[in-house]
């Protein structure tokens, strides 16, 4: 099967462009065998750092190894009674403050923090990273590790864009290049489908800030353990969502229909206006169109930390390196907190956020002559763990550091997966951010919810009280 420039789950979308170039050469056989032994099934260094502060892997253990962690009998109940503290997901591991970075003292661990944290010291006087002790929480499915592994010494590459022989599992678990580590971000395991409330605001440097409101249906076919995708399909994901909040543009929806191989036109997008009553296919919704949610501070491959084309950008794979990034986020996503304690002038409470140090692949992407973007630069921080991508550095057309995209990692031990919830993108310019997935005061998104054959048409996008 040949696969073509996808687009993982965004609460936007981005119209794909291809191109050509030269095949990037499989894993070898005797390679893809350390998955499983030094190496994680998905290509992590299964083994802790030389000073012990980074600890081995242990993924799946973490919660059900324990009688004080949760247990499998549990995971099915997690989805509709969320943990309120860390210590009620992971247990004893992890739980002690190891020391607080701030303005004062950042520079002492300057190299490993991204160009992005930095600034934030330098922009904001309350700025901090609470740090604590790295626990290696991620995992996923084994029919992910199996079709991984073969995945490894099969999957490759066509110049950016155009991914060959890929099925089910990371394409990538030994990437060679920095477009491979992508690709394994956008094609990671999620789920079969998801229904949620998802809410979103535009926080302007004083703080002040409105919420915005949608709701949202995903039935994903790549990475489909319910479903398995034929080798003849084509298709990424299905995606269907509605404005709720603000009352002047709730009732609008939008229907994707993700393509895998675009070769033949892109992704299928429509959107429906109530004030016109039918649907209209548009065209032009990737690169660095602006999502009117957003006020402008969240461009469309920016969703999900990256989606869409690669085709645009050179991609160097500089190396796996340790950094402090957002990690096992249940603080900030516990059930009694609310959007009033995550949102802060500046950036969301310090708080609620836990860092942690993990290796992370260090990617960058800059513009190829000829090509146009509102981001000429992108320093990609991806959790080695997980192949989430966990921070970017966003560098403007005059190279100067634009904005900071920021995901706060949690495993969710019931899909399993890990995702980033809530991710925040600050202007470190204007001052302002926009924060999205913010669902704490909403009911417990659904994992397990059954579509009809037919639901994602053009034809249900009409239908009335869809998401209500």
């Amino acid at each position: 099967m040949t696969l073509k420039a996808p687009a993982t789950l965004a609460t936007a979308l981005s119209l794909v462009l291809l191109t050509a170039g030269p095949a990037l050469a499989k894993v070898p056989p005797e390679e893809a065998a350390r998955l499983g032994k030094d190496l994680t099934p998905v290509g992590a260094i299964k083994a802790g750092n030389a000073d012990g502060t980074i600890p081995e892997w242990t993924g799946e253990s973490n919660f059900i190894e324990s009688d004080k962690i949760i247990t499998p009998k549990d995971l099915e109940k997690l989805r509709k009674d969320r943990p309120a503290t860390l210590e009620e997901m992971i247990g004893r591991a992890g739980e002690k403050l190891l020391f607080t970075i701030n303005k004062d003292n950042y520079k002492q661990y300057a190299d490993k923090l991204t160009r992005g944290h930095q600034a934030m010291f330098e922009r904001w006087p309350d700025y901090k990273m609470n740090v604590y002790q790295s626990v290696r929480t991620a995992f996923y499915p084994k029919e992910i590790y199996e079709a991984t592994r073969e995945n490894a010494s099969r999957a490759y590459l066509e110049g950016t864009d155009t991914l060959i022989d890929a099925k089910l599992g990371f394409p990538f678990p030994i990437p060679k290049s920095g477009a491979e580590v992508i690709w394994n971000h956008k094609l990671k395991f999620r789920g079969s489908t998801l229904s949620r409330i998802n809410n979103e605001a535009v926080v302007q440097a004083d703080g002040n800030y409105q919420i915005s409101k949608s709701a949202s249906h995903i039935k994903f076919i790549y990475a489909n353990l319910k479903e398995p995708q034929d080798s003849k399909a084509n298709l990424l994901f299905y995606y269907m969502g509605e404005t709720l909040e603000p009352a002047r543009v709730a009732g609008s929806r939008v229907l994707v229909i993700e393509k895998i191989d675009e070769s033949d036109g892109g992704r299928n997008v429509w959107i429906f206006n109530p004030g016109i009553g039918r649907p209209q296919k548009i065209s032009k919704a990737g690169y660095d169109v602006t999502l009117p949610a957003s006020d402008g501070e969240l461009l469309a491959d920016q969703a999900d930390m990256f989606n869409g084309a690669l085709d645009r950008y050179d991609w160097k794979l500089v190396g796996r390196k340790e950094f402090y990034i957002a990690y096992n986020a249940y603080k900030i996503n516990g059930p009694r907190v609310k959007y009033a304690d995550i949102i802060r002038p500046g950036h969301v409470n310090r708080d609620l956020v836990r860092y942690e140090l993990h290796r992370v692949w260090v990617v960058e992407a800059t513009l190829r002559d000829g090509m146009t973007h509102l981001i000429k630069k992108r320093t990609f921080y991806v959790d080695e763990d997980s192949w989430s991508i966990a921070a970017v550095d966003c560098y403007d057309n005059q190279d100067k550091l634009w904005k900071l995209q920021e995901a706060h990692l949690i495993t969710l031990p019931f899909i399993p997966t890990v995702t980033g919830i809530p991710e925040a993108v600050y202007d470190l310019q204007s001052g302002r951010y926009f924060v999205t997935g913010l669902t704490q005061e909403e009911e417990v998104p659904d994992w397990q919810v059954e579509f009809r054959k037919n639901h994602f048409s053009q034809r249900t996008l009409t239908r009335r009280n869809l998401f209500r």
